[in-house]
C-alpha cells in the first residue's frame, strides 16, 4: 500500500473541522510538509496569490491535486484529478518536462481553451515540472496576476523552475527513505502567509503625577518617534507627539485618577505621528507613602496593532452587513448586521467555511462568483436567495489575505431580462462577462470528447446546468414516436415517472418542444400553469426551459432545464440555449450510435464465447466472463471446454486489444483450437498450430493462451503455456499454489516457436483455476501481488461450488467502476466418476437490451457456461447453482 510520509494518510480537503496541525488534528505526515513548504516559498517568490502542486499517482498517467495554497479545495473539485495526455498546462508541464508560462488569459485562452472554460477570467499562471532521477515527479503551479501584452520576464520563470527542481531534489530524497511520493487522496489546504505589514509592538510607561515625570522604555519611544536617548521623560514631551483631543483625554484620565482612592483602569486610542491608531490600556491609583507627600502614578501600555484589524465598533455602524474570509473560505469576521441579515450569530459563523455554515451559499453559481474574486482579483457582485426567501445583494472584494462579503437586503428582483435591481449589480465585472460567455464554451468541448450517452448527459449536467444557474435536468430520447426518459437529476423522486414513454400525440410542452423544433421558456410556475392547465407541477415556484434536441433535421428528444426560482430569459439566453440545445442533440445522436454499435459488438462477443459446456463425469466446470466498462470497447478473451475422445481439453486465451477486430480473432482463434483438438493432436501441436494459423490471419496480431488435456478418470492432465498467466490450483487438503508450469512466447510472434508441454494430476476434490490478466491487474501495482492475491482467495474460499468460487473471486473486480479490461475465468474440479459423456443441457441466451444500456443500469456483463458431472451410477451430482448458461448482466 503506498505510504505518504511517515506519519498518516493526507486528509479530507477543506473539512473544516479542526484548527491547527492537521485537519484531523494530528502533526502532518512528512511528504506534505515538504510539498507545502516548497509551494509557499514558490508563490511568495513569484508575487502569486494561489498555487499547487501535482503530483503522480499508483494509476499510470494521472495525477492529483496534491496540495492547494491560497484557494479553497472544494471549489476547485474539477481540476483535482488531469490525465498527461490532457490539453491542459499541467499536462503539458509534465509530458515535455518544460515550464509553461501564461501571462494573461489571452494566450492561455489561444494555447490551453480547456483550462479557459473551465475557468474563464483574467490571470496569469505558471507551470513547471517537478523532476528527479527518473523523470517528471509532479508539476508546480503559481496564479499570480494578468499581465496583458506583456509576457512573463525569464527571470520569473527560471526562479520558480528552481523551485521545482529545489521539490523534485526534496521528493527524491524522500523516497530514497522508503516514503512514496505518490498521491491518492484529496488535496491538503495551505493557508498562505499574509502579505507584508508593520509588526505589532508594545511600548511601557509610568507617569508620576505629582512631578510630571513619565518613564518610557524603548518600544513606547519608537512607537512615538523619540530616539530612547533624545526622551526628555517628560509628559508635555509625551503629549506632544499626540493630537489635541487626545491630550484632553489623557489629563482627564489623570485627574481621575488623582480624585479617586479606588484603582482606576481605562482604555482610550491615540492616534501616534503618522496618523495610525493606537491603543492606550491605563491603570493608577492614588496613593499614601512613607513620607510627608501623596503620591499617584499611571501606569500604561501602548500598543502599536501594525496594520491593524478591521474595527468592530466601526463595522457594527456599517448600514450593511460585512464578512471576512480568509483565502481558504473561512469566515474570520462577521458584524451586527451580517448576523441579521443570514440568520445567524456570530459563534455560529466565525472559524467556519462559509459554505458549511451558509450550505445555500454552496449553489453552483455563487461558487462560481467567488471562484471569480478569487481568480480575477477584483470586486464580483451578484444577488442571492437566503432561504426561504430573502434577497441579499452580495458584493465581494478580494485580497491577498482574504475576501471581504458585503451584504446588504434587496427587493425580490422583477426578473426582467438583463435587468437589475441595484446599481452596479447583474453581469458588470469581466469575471462575470467572462464566465457568461466561456461556460456554454466549456460544454461545447466537453461534448465533442463524450463518447456515450451517459457521458453527454453528465456533461449537460455538469456544464449546463451552473452556466445559467439551473438545479433541474430530464433528457428525454424519441423511439418509435414516443419520449422516453434517458437522464434526470434534480426532480422530486418518481415525479417524472409519469411523463416516461409519453407520445408525440400528448399535449405538454416537452413533446410540443420537440414537434414544433422551437424552444418553449416559462418565467415561472404559474406562467406554465396557465399555457397547460392540469399538468402536474413538481413545485410552486421556479421557471422552466424546454428545448428542442434535433441534429441535421432530424428529432433526437427534448431537454427540460429547471430553476429553483422565477427568472427571465434575455435573448441573447435563449439564443445560446437554442444553440446548446443543437450541439447536446448532435452529441447523444453520435452517442446513441456508438451505444447501439457497442451493444452488437458485445452481442458478437456472447455470440463467440460458449454458451454450454460438456457435461462430464466425473469433471465439474464453470467459466465466467465479465466485460470491461472503460471505453466500451469488447475484448479477445475467451474460455471453451471441448471434449476429445478420453480427454477434456480446458482452454482459455486473450487476444491482445479491444475492439470488434479482437473479438473476431478471438473467435478465429477458438475455432482454430477446436478444430485442433478434435483432431486428436496433442497440446503441443495444438498450440503451434493456432500459433502459424494467427500469424497467416494477422501478422500484427498476437495473443496468450493456456491449453489443458484433462483424462477425467485418471486426473492425468498435460498442460502447455503461451505467454499466459499460471494457473491457481488448489489440492483436496485446501492447499492453494500458483502453479509454476514452463511456457512459450505468446501466439503470433514467431512460427517457429516451441511450446513445451508438463504433465500433472489434478486428484479428486482438486480444482483448477485458470484466468486472464484482466483478473489479477490492478493500476499501479505489479502483476505478481495480483496473482498471490487471487491464490489467497482461492484458498480462502475453500471447498464450496464453483459457482460460489467465481462468485466470490470475480466479485470484486465487477464492483469496480473503471475496469479496463475484460475478465475470463474457467474452473474445473474433479471428483470420483466414470469417463462416460453425458450430453449438455440447452441454455438460453437474452439478446442485448439497448434501452437499459443506454439508461446505464448495467456497468458490465457476466456470461456463465457450466458443466455439471455424473455420478457413477449416471446421476447428476447436486449443485446448488443455476444448471443452465445464462449469459445475464452485473447485478
Amino acid at each position: 500500500m503506498t505510504r505518504h510520509g511517515t506519519t498518516r494518510h493526507t486528509p479530507p480537503a477543506g473539512s473544516g473541522d479542526t484548527d491547527g496541525a492537521g485537519e484531523d488534528g494530528r502533526v502532518p505526515d512528512e511528504l506534505s510538509l515538504v510539498l507545502a513548504q516548497s509551494l509557499v516559498s514558490a508563490v511568495e517568490s513569484s508575487d502569486g496569490y494561489a498555487g499547487g502542486v501535482y503530483l503522480r499517482t499508483g494509476t499510470p498517467g494521472l495525477l492529483r491535486l496534491a496540495v492547494l495554497a491560497g484557494l479553497p479545495g472544494p471549489l476547485f473539485r474539477p481540476w483535482w484529478r488531469m490525465h498527461v495526455n490532457r490539453p491542459f498546462p499541467v499536462s503539458e508541464a509534465y509530458r515535455s518536462g518544460r515550464p509553461v508560462l501564461l501571462a494573461d488569459a489571452e494566450e492561455a485562452m489561444r494555447r490551453f481553451p480547456q483550462l479557459m472554460a473551465g475557468l474563464p477570467f483574467p490571470f496569469g499562471s505558471l507551470w513547471v515540472p517537478v523532476t528527479g532521477p527518473l523523470g517528471s515527479m509532479g508539476v508546480l503551479t503559481v496564479l499570480r496576476a494578468s499581465t496583458p501584452g506583456r509576457p512573463i520576464a525569464a527571470a520569473d520563470g527560471d526562479r520558480l523552475h528552481r523551485h521545482g527542481q529545489r521539490l523534485g531534489d526534496a521528493l527524491t530524497d524522500l523516497e530514497r527513505r522508503g516514503i512514496d511520493c505518490v498521491w491518492e487522496s484529496e488535496p491538503v489546504p495551505v493557508q498562505l502567509p499574509a502579505a507584508t505589514a508593520p509588526p505589532v509592538r508594545v511600548g511601557r510607561f509610568d507617569w508620576d503625577l505629582h512631578s510630571g515625570q513619565v518613564a518610557a522604555d524603548d518600544e513606547l519611544c519608537a512607537i512615538l518617534g523619540f530616539e530612547p536617548a533624545a526622551f526628555p521623560g517628560t509628559v508635555d514631551a509625551l503629549a506632544a507627539r499626540l493630537v489635541p483631543e487626545d491630550v484632553y483625554g489623557l489629563w482627564a484620565l489623570a485627574r481621575q485618577t488623582v480624585e479617586s482612592a479606588q484603582p482606576v483602569v481605562r482604555r482610550m486610542r491615540l492616534r501616534g505621528p503618522d496618523g495610525r491608531s493606537h491603543l492606550l490600556e491605563l491603570s493608577g491609583r492614588w496613593t499614601h507613602p512613607q513620607g510627608d507627600a501623596d503620591s499617584s502614578h499611571l501606569t500604561g501600555f501602548l500598543v502599536d496593532l501594525g496594520a491593524g484589524p478591521v474595527e468592530p465598533e466601526a463595522a457594527d455602524r456599517l448600514p450593511r452587513g460585512v464578512l471576512s474570509l480568509d483565502r481558504l473560505g473561512r469566515i474570520t469576521y462577521a458584524n451586527g448586521l451580517a448576523e441579521e441579515l443570514l440568520g445567524h450569530s456570530r459563534t455560529e459563523l466565525v472559524g467556519r467555511l462559509v459554505w458549511q455554515a451558509l450550505p445555500w451559499f454552496g449553489h453552483e453559481a455563487y461558487e462560481d462568483h467567488y471562484r471569480a474574486a478569487l481568480i480575477a482579483d477584483e470586486p464580483v457582485h451578484f444577488l442571492a436567495r437566503r432561504p426561504p426567501s430573502r434577497w441579499l445583494s452580495v458584493s465581494l472584494y478580494p485580497g491577498h489575505d482574504g475576501v471581504s462579503v458585503v451584504l446588504q437586503a434587496t427587493d425580490r428582483p422583477a426578473y426582467a431580462p438583463g435587468s437589475v435591481t441595484a446599481p452596479g449589480l447583474g453581469i458588470g465585472s469581466t469575471a462575470d462577462r467572462s464566465s457568461a460567455l466561456y461556460r456554454p464554451v466549456a460544454l461545447a468541448i466537453a461534448l465533442t470528447e463524450a463518447v456515450t450517452a451517459r457521458q453527454v448527459s453528465a456533461v449537460v449536467t455538469e456544464e449546463l446546468l451552473p452556466a445559467f444557474g439551473g438545479r433541474q435536468l430530464a433528457i428525454y430520447l424519441l423511439n418509435e414516436r414516443h419520449l422516453h426518459l434517458a437522464w434526470e437529476t434534480g426532480f422530486p423522486k418518481g415525479f417524472l415517472d409519469r411523463f416516461d414513454g409519453v407520445g408525440l400525440d400528448v399535449r405538454i410542452p416537452g413533446v410540443e418542444t420537440l414537434t414544433t423544433g422551437r424552444p418553449i421558456f416559462f418565467e415561472s410556475m404559474q406562467r406554465l400553469a396557465e399555457a397547460y392547465p392540469g399538468i402536474p407541477m413538481d413545485a410552486d415556484v421556479g421557471a422552466r426551459a424546454f428545448l428542442p434536441l434535433i441534429a441535421s433535421g432530424r428529432p433526437v428528444g427534448s431537454c427540460i432545464l429547471g430553476f429553483d426560482r422565477p427568472r427571465g430569459f434575455s435573448p441573447e439566453e435563449r439564443t445560446v440555449l437554442t444553440a446548446l440545445a443543437g450541439l447536446i442533440a448532435q452529441a447523444l445522436q453520435r452517442a446513441q450510435r456508438y451505444d447501439s454499435e457497442s451493444a452488437l459488438a458485445r452481442g458478437l462477443q456472447d455470440a463467440l464465447l460458449p454458451h454450454r459446456l460438456p457435461e462430464v463425469d466425473g469433471v465439474d466446470t464453470l467459466g465466467r466472463h465479465l466485460s470491461g466498462t472503460q471505453g466500451m470497447e469488447v475484448g479477445g478473451d475467451w474460455y471453451d471446454v471441448i471434449e476429445t475422445g478420453h480427454e477434456l481439453a480446458l482452454i482459455i486465451g486473450d487476444v491482445q486489444g479491444h475492439g470488434v477486430a479482437a473479438a473476431a480473432t478471438m473467435g478465429q482463434l477458438r475455432s482454430a483450437v477446436r478444430a485442433f483438438a478434435l483432431s486428436n493432436h496433442d497440446p503441443q501441436e495444438v498450440m503451434s498450430g493456432t500459433n502459424r494459423l494467427l500469424i497467416d490471419l494477422d501478422p500484427g496480431q498476437f495473443a496468450s493462451c493456456c491449453y489443458v488435456a484433462l483424462d477425467p478418470a485418471t486426473g492425468v492432465a498435460r498442460v502447455v503455456r503461451a505467454g499466459h498467466p499460471q494457473p491457481v490450483l488448489r489440492r483436496p487438503d485446501g492447499r492453494t499454489e500458483v502453479l509454476d508450469l514452463p511456457g512459450g512466447i505468446v501466439l503470433g510472434i514467431d512460427g517457429q516457436a516451441a511450446y513445451p508441454v508438463t504433465e500433472m494430476r489434478l486428484e479428486p476434490g482438486a480444482m483448477l483455476a485458470l484466468f486472464t490478466d484482466g483478473l489479477i491487474e490492478r493500476p499501479g501495482t505489479d502483476i505478481d501481488e495480483g496473482i498471490e492475491r487471487l491464490r489467497a482467495t482461492v484458498e480462502r474460499i475453500g471447498a464450496v461450488p464453483l459457482a460460489d468460487t467465481a462468485d466470490q473471486v470475480i466479485g470484486e473486480a465487477r464492483a469496480a467502476i473503471d475496469r479496463p479490461d475484460d475478465i475470463a475465468l474457467l474452473l474445473a474440479a474433479r471428483w470420483a466418476g466414470t469417463s462416460a459423456v453425458r450430453p449438455p443441457a440447452e441454455a438460453h441466451t437474452p439478446g442485448p437490451d439497448l434501452w437499459r444500456t443506454f439508461r446505464g443500469t448495467e456497468s458490465g456483463r457476466t456470461t456463465e457456461a457450466r458443466g455439471r458431472p455424473r455420478t457413477d451410477d449416471g446421476t447428476a451430482a447436486p449443485s446448488p447453482a443455476r444448471t443452465d448458461v445464462s449469459p445475464g448482466r452485473d447485478r
